[in-house]
């Protein structure tokens, strides 16, 4: 079921379909949404960059230190780590990455 929106709410983070029905929620405690795919989302959440699924279960994650996440789409997301763009991931495991400036 594809992921629409990801919002917080009351210190909840809620996932939604396309048809705006919540899919389900976990504790915002401590952690920021800073990416939304169709089939995941992306949290910044004590020093680490964590991917979930629509029913909130954590599928992986990484060490946020020296990195931005800029984003997400399809089934990557974008991190700026120094000057350079990197691609990743669901799995948070590197796919490409280019100078950006």
């Amino acid at each position: 079921m594809p992921i629409s929106d990801v919002s917080i709410k009351n210190g909840w983070i809620q996932v939604f379909d396309e048809r705006s029905r919540k899919i389900s929620e976990m504790s915002a405690s401590r952690k920021e949404v800073r990416g939304i795919a169709s089939d995941f989302f992306v949290v910044l959440h004590n020093g680490w960059i964590e991917t979930y699924d629509e029913k909130c279960k954590k599928i992986k994650d990484m060490s946020a230190s020296n990195k931005i996440v800029k984003g997400a789409s399809g089934t990557t997301f974008l991190v700026q780590a120094g000057s350079y763009i990197q691609t990743y991931d669901i799995n948070c495991k590197k796919i490409s990455e280019r100078y950006g400036s």
